[in-house]
Protein backbone atom coordinates (compact mmCIF):
# COMPACT_ATOMS: atom_id res chain seq x y z
CA UNK A 1 0.00 0.00 0.00
CA UNK A 2 1.43 3.43 -1.16
CA UNK A 3 2.22 5.85 1.83
CA UNK A 4 0.91 9.04 2.69
CA UNK A 5 1.45 11.96 0.25
CA UNK A 6 3.70 15.03 2.09
CA UNK A 7 3.88 18.08 0.85
CA UNK A 8 7.02 18.93 -1.10
CA UNK A 9 8.25 21.41 1.35
CA UNK A 10 7.55 18.59 4.16
CA UNK A 11 5.92 18.29 7.65
CA UNK A 12 4.29 21.47 8.69
CA UNK A 13 4.64 22.07 12.25
CA UNK A 14 1.55 23.65 13.89
CA UNK A 15 2.10 25.86 17.01
CA UNK A 16 -0.82 28.36 18.64
CA UNK A 17 -1.61 30.24 21.14
CA UNK A 18 -4.74 31.85 23.14
CA UNK A 19 -3.50 35.92 24.26
CA UNK A 20 -5.05 39.04 24.97
CA UNK A 21 -4.97 40.05 21.43
CA UNK A 22 -6.56 36.90 20.01
CA UNK A 23 -5.25 33.85 18.93
CA UNK A 24 -1.55 33.80 17.68
CA UNK A 25 -0.63 30.55 15.37
CA UNK A 26 2.04 30.09 13.17
CA UNK A 27 3.39 27.43 10.68
CA UNK A 28 6.72 25.81 10.00
CA UNK A 29 7.89 24.03 7.05
CA UNK A 30 10.60 21.37 7.66
CA UNK A 31 12.02 22.72 3.75
CA UNK A 32 14.79 25.27 5.43
CA UNK A 33 13.06 25.86 8.55
CA UNK A 34 10.70 28.25 6.74
CA UNK A 35 7.97 30.34 8.67
CA UNK A 36 5.15 29.79 6.39
CA UNK A 37 2.34 31.95 7.91
CA UNK A 38 1.99 33.49 11.27
CA UNK A 39 -1.35 35.16 12.10
CA UNK A 40 -2.33 36.94 15.28
CA UNK A 41 -6.47 37.25 15.21
CA UNK A 42 -6.66 35.82 11.91
CA UNK A 43 -4.55 38.72 10.72
CA UNK A 44 -1.10 37.73 8.94
CA UNK A 45 1.71 38.84 9.53
CA UNK A 46 4.34 37.42 7.00
CA UNK A 47 4.15 36.79 3.61
CA UNK A 48 3.24 32.83 2.73
CA UNK A 49 3.03 30.18 0.10
CA UNK A 50 1.65 27.12 -1.03
CA UNK A 51 3.18 23.92 1.10
CA UNK A 52 3.82 22.59 -2.30
CA UNK A 53 5.91 25.16 -3.33
CA UNK A 54 9.68 26.02 -2.87
CA UNK A 55 9.88 28.98 -0.96
CA UNK A 56 9.91 32.23 -2.84
CA UNK A 57 12.59 34.56 -3.08
CA UNK A 58 13.84 32.61 -0.61
CA UNK A 59 10.46 33.68 1.80
CA UNK A 60 10.67 32.91 5.66
CA UNK A 61 13.72 30.79 5.37
CA UNK A 62 16.28 30.19 8.24
CA UNK A 63 19.91 31.38 6.97
CA UNK A 64 23.45 29.50 8.18
CA UNK A 65 25.96 29.10 8.48
CA UNK A 66 26.35 32.44 6.61
CA UNK A 67 23.47 35.03 5.44
CA UNK A 68 23.55 36.07 1.71
CA UNK A 69 26.36 35.93 -0.83
CA UNK A 70 29.48 34.54 -1.13
CA UNK A 71 31.42 36.17 -3.87
CA UNK A 72 31.61 33.62 -6.37
CA UNK A 73 31.31 30.90 -3.70
CA UNK A 74 35.39 31.20 -3.40
CA UNK A 75 37.07 31.91 -0.05
CA UNK A 76 40.23 31.29 1.97
CA UNK A 77 41.10 29.23 4.77
CA UNK A 78 43.95 28.79 5.81
CA UNK A 79 45.88 29.55 2.63
CA UNK A 80 43.97 26.97 1.11
CA UNK A 81 40.89 28.23 -1.65
CA UNK A 82 37.58 27.07 -0.70
CA UNK A 83 35.03 26.60 -3.83
CA UNK A 84 31.13 26.33 -2.65
CA UNK A 85 28.52 25.12 -5.17
CA UNK A 86 27.20 28.16 -7.25
CA UNK A 87 23.33 28.89 -5.58
CA UNK A 88 23.21 32.15 -7.40
CA UNK A 89 23.60 31.63 -11.39
CA UNK A 90 22.51 34.65 -11.98
CA UNK A 91 25.60 36.84 -9.84
CA UNK A 92 27.98 33.80 -10.08
CA UNK A 93 27.75 33.71 -6.29
CA UNK A 94 27.30 31.48 -3.39
CA UNK A 95 24.17 32.56 -1.58
CA UNK A 96 22.02 32.02 2.24
CA UNK A 97 24.01 29.24 3.77
CA UNK A 98 23.86 25.40 3.05
CA UNK A 99 20.58 24.30 4.30
CA UNK A 100 17.36 26.07 2.27
CA UNK A 101 17.37 22.74 0.25
CA UNK A 102 17.49 20.15 3.62
CA UNK A 103 14.38 19.32 5.69
CA UNK A 104 14.57 20.12 9.46
CA UNK A 105 13.40 17.30 12.13
CA UNK A 106 11.94 18.52 15.75
CA UNK A 107 13.47 16.33 17.94
CA UNK A 108 11.66 14.24 20.56
CA UNK A 109 9.40 15.85 22.82
CA UNK A 110 10.57 19.27 21.37
CA UNK A 111 7.27 19.99 19.28
CA UNK A 112 4.14 21.36 21.91
CA UNK A 113 1.65 23.76 21.53
CA UNK A 114 2.92 27.03 21.53
CA UNK A 115 6.66 26.20 20.41
CA UNK A 116 8.32 24.25 18.19
CA UNK A 117 12.04 23.44 18.03
CA UNK A 118 14.15 22.38 14.52
CA UNK A 119 16.76 21.00 14.02
CA UNK A 120 19.23 20.58 10.82
CA UNK A 121 22.72 19.14 10.41
CA UNK A 122 25.32 20.93 8.00
CA UNK A 123 27.70 17.88 7.45
CA UNK A 124 31.66 18.76 5.95
CA UNK A 125 31.34 19.54 2.52
CA UNK A 126 33.66 20.84 -0.55
CA UNK A 127 33.56 24.64 0.49
CA UNK A 128 33.09 24.14 4.25
CA UNK A 129 34.68 21.53 5.29
CA UNK A 130 33.18 21.57 8.98
CA UNK A 131 30.27 19.32 10.82
CA UNK A 132 27.80 21.95 12.88
CA UNK A 133 24.16 21.33 14.06
CA UNK A 134 21.62 24.88 13.50
CA UNK A 135 18.47 24.44 15.58
CA UNK A 136 15.83 26.84 16.03
CA UNK A 137 12.83 27.48 18.13
CA UNK A 138 9.63 29.26 17.47
CA UNK A 139 7.33 30.04 19.94
CA UNK A 140 4.46 32.36 20.85
CA UNK A 141 4.66 34.48 23.30
CA UNK A 142 1.82 35.64 26.12
CA UNK A 143 1.07 38.99 23.86
CA UNK A 144 1.04 37.00 20.47
CA UNK A 145 4.54 37.85 19.54
CA UNK A 146 6.47 35.34 17.84
CA UNK A 147 10.27 34.50 18.59
CA UNK A 148 12.70 32.66 17.12
CA UNK A 149 15.44 31.41 18.93
CA UNK A 150 18.30 30.45 16.55
CA UNK A 151 21.86 28.01 17.41
CA UNK A 152 24.62 26.79 16.18
CA UNK A 153 26.77 24.11 17.89
CA UNK A 154 30.45 22.97 16.33
CA UNK A 155 30.17 18.97 16.14
CA UNK A 156 33.43 18.94 14.77
CA UNK A 157 36.83 18.75 15.61
CA UNK A 158 38.00 21.85 14.36
CA UNK A 159 36.75 25.77 14.63
CA UNK A 160 34.47 27.25 12.05
CA UNK A 161 33.33 30.46 10.53
CA UNK A 162 29.99 31.25 10.96
CA UNK A 163 27.25 33.56 10.91
CA UNK A 164 23.75 33.44 11.01
CA UNK A 165 20.55 35.32 9.56
CA UNK A 166 16.46 35.17 8.57
CA UNK A 167 14.85 35.24 5.62
CA UNK A 168 11.10 37.05 6.73
CA UNK A 169 8.67 38.79 4.66
CA UNK A 170 6.30 40.85 6.83
CA UNK A 171 3.05 42.23 5.58
CA UNK A 172 -0.27 43.86 7.67
CA UNK A 173 -3.21 41.71 6.83
CA UNK A 174 -4.26 42.99 3.09
CA UNK A 175 -2.91 46.11 3.48
CA UNK A 176 -0.73 46.99 0.58
CA UNK A 177 2.69 47.08 0.86
CA UNK A 178 3.22 50.09 -1.17
CA UNK A 179 1.15 51.87 1.55
CA UNK A 180 2.72 50.87 4.43
CA UNK A 181 5.20 52.90 6.34
CA UNK A 182 8.92 51.45 6.98
CA UNK A 183 11.40 52.47 9.71
CA UNK A 184 14.50 50.97 9.71
CA UNK A 185 16.33 52.11 12.80
CA UNK A 186 20.21 52.36 10.68
CA UNK A 187 22.09 54.68 10.15
CA UNK A 188 24.25 53.17 7.73
CA UNK A 189 23.96 51.72 4.19
CA UNK A 190 26.65 48.73 3.00
CA UNK A 191 26.93 49.61 -0.40
CA UNK A 192 27.52 46.94 -3.02
CA UNK A 193 27.99 46.04 -6.72
CA UNK A 194 26.44 44.36 -9.44
CA UNK A 195 26.75 41.21 -7.52
CA UNK A 196 25.43 42.78 -4.56
CA UNK A 197 28.42 41.88 -2.86
CA UNK A 198 29.76 44.97 0.18
CA UNK A 199 32.11 47.46 -1.48
CA UNK A 200 31.73 50.08 0.71
CA UNK A 201 29.42 52.15 3.02
CA UNK A 202 27.84 54.85 3.18
CA UNK A 203 25.54 57.25 6.08
CA UNK A 204 22.21 56.58 4.88
CA UNK A 205 20.53 59.83 3.14
CA UNK A 206 17.95 60.28 0.61
CA UNK A 207 15.82 57.14 -0.44
CA UNK A 208 18.17 55.11 1.62
CA UNK A 209 17.16 57.14 5.33
CA UNK A 210 14.43 54.89 6.85
CA UNK A 211 14.82 56.38 10.12
CA UNK A 212 11.77 58.47 10.30
CA UNK A 213 9.91 56.37 8.42
CA UNK A 214 8.95 56.35 4.95
CA UNK A 215 6.24 55.23 2.63
CA UNK A 216 7.30 52.63 0.80
CA UNK A 217 5.29 53.19 -2.63
CA UNK A 218 6.83 51.75 -6.29
CA UNK A 219 10.35 51.86 -4.15
CA UNK A 220 12.82 48.44 -5.31
CA UNK A 221 15.46 47.94 -2.77
CA UNK A 222 18.13 45.07 -1.91
CA UNK A 223 20.33 46.41 0.19
CA UNK A 224 21.91 45.83 3.97
CA UNK A 225 22.14 47.89 6.98
CA UNK A 226 24.30 48.83 10.09
CA UNK A 227 25.20 51.42 12.59
CA UNK A 228 21.90 49.78 14.17
CA UNK A 229 20.32 51.73 16.93
CA UNK A 230 19.40 49.88 19.73
CA UNK A 231 16.30 50.73 21.73
CA UNK A 232 16.00 48.37 25.23
CA UNK A 233 18.33 46.28 24.37
CA UNK A 234 16.80 44.96 21.25
CA UNK A 235 16.86 46.42 17.37
CA UNK A 236 13.48 47.51 15.66
CA UNK A 237 12.33 47.68 13.01
CA UNK A 238 9.23 48.27 11.83
CA UNK A 239 6.25 48.86 9.70
CA UNK A 240 3.23 51.03 9.69
CA UNK A 241 -0.48 50.90 8.06
CA UNK A 242 -2.06 54.09 7.73
CA UNK A 243 -5.16 52.68 10.11
CA UNK A 244 -2.20 52.72 12.59
CA UNK A 245 -1.75 48.99 12.47
CA UNK A 246 2.18 47.82 13.35
CA UNK A 247 4.61 44.86 13.00
CA UNK A 248 8.33 45.08 14.28
CA UNK A 249 11.02 42.94 13.32
CA UNK A 250 12.92 42.91 16.56
CA UNK A 251 16.41 41.39 16.92
CA UNK A 252 19.22 40.70 19.87
CA UNK A 253 22.58 42.86 19.94
CA UNK A 254 24.23 39.77 17.93
CA UNK A 255 22.37 40.94 15.02
CA UNK A 256 24.32 43.70 13.70
CA UNK A 257 22.75 44.07 10.67
CA UNK A 258 19.06 43.93 8.77
CA UNK A 259 18.86 43.11 4.87
CA UNK A 260 16.07 45.40 3.49
CA UNK A 261 14.47 43.92 0.30
CA UNK A 262 11.91 45.35 -1.56
CA UNK A 263 10.49 43.62 -4.58
CA UNK A 264 7.64 42.84 -7.20
CA UNK A 265 8.73 39.17 -7.29
CA UNK A 266 6.82 37.49 -4.98
CA UNK A 267 4.40 35.94 -6.56
CA UNK A 268 0.37 37.12 -6.16
CA UNK A 269 1.88 40.35 -4.48
CA UNK A 270 2.22 43.58 -6.32
CA UNK A 271 5.01 44.70 -3.89
CA UNK A 272 6.68 42.90 -0.48
CA UNK A 273 9.06 43.29 1.95
CA UNK A 274 11.74 40.93 3.50
CA UNK A 275 13.49 42.48 6.92
CA UNK A 276 16.28 40.49 7.44
CA UNK A 277 18.10 40.00 10.52
CA UNK A 278 21.43 39.46 10.21
CA UNK A 279 24.99 38.76 12.76
CA UNK A 280 27.13 39.02 9.50
CA UNK A 281 26.64 40.89 5.90
CA UNK A 282 27.30 39.51 2.03
CA UNK A 283 30.68 37.82 1.47
CA UNK A 284 31.48 37.97 5.65
CA UNK A 285 33.80 34.57 4.82
CA UNK A 286 35.84 36.82 2.89
CA UNK A 287 35.83 39.99 4.53
CA UNK A 288 35.53 38.83 8.19
CA UNK A 289 33.28 41.43 8.99
CA UNK A 290 30.82 40.05 11.43
CA UNK A 291 32.19 36.48 11.08
CA UNK A 292 32.63 34.54 14.56
CA UNK A 293 34.29 31.23 14.90
CA UNK A 294 33.17 28.71 17.04
CA UNK A 295 35.40 26.40 18.82
CA UNK A 296 34.84 22.42 18.67
CA UNK A 297 31.92 22.00 21.06
CA UNK A 298 30.42 24.87 22.10
CA UNK A 299 27.22 26.79 20.61
CA UNK A 300 26.25 30.51 19.91
CA UNK A 301 22.58 31.53 20.16
CA UNK A 302 20.94 34.51 19.20
CA UNK A 303 17.39 35.51 19.14
CA UNK A 304 15.08 37.77 16.93
CA UNK A 305 11.13 37.94 16.47
CA UNK A 306 7.99 39.57 14.76
CA UNK A 307 5.92 41.91 17.35
CA UNK A 308 2.13 42.78 15.92
CA UNK A 309 0.84 45.72 17.03
CA UNK A 310 4.62 47.56 18.45
CA UNK A 311 5.36 50.90 17.07
CA UNK A 312 9.21 51.50 15.62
Amino acid sequence: MAGAVRPATGTQYQISRRTPAGRAEACIASLAGALRSYTVDGTGYVETYPDDSLPPSACGILLAPWPNRVAGGTWELDGKTQQLDITEPSRGNASHGLLRNTGYLAPAGTAGESSVTLQAEIFPQHGYPFHLIHEATYSLDDDGGLRVRQSLTNAGRQRAPFALGAHPFLRIGSVPVEDLTLTVAADTRITADERLIPVGREPVAGEYDFRTGRRIGDQALDSAFTGLEPAHGEHRHCLAAPDGRSVTLWSGPEFGYVHVFLTDQLPGRSRAVALEPMTAPANALNSGEGLRWLEPGNTFAAEWGIRPGAGG
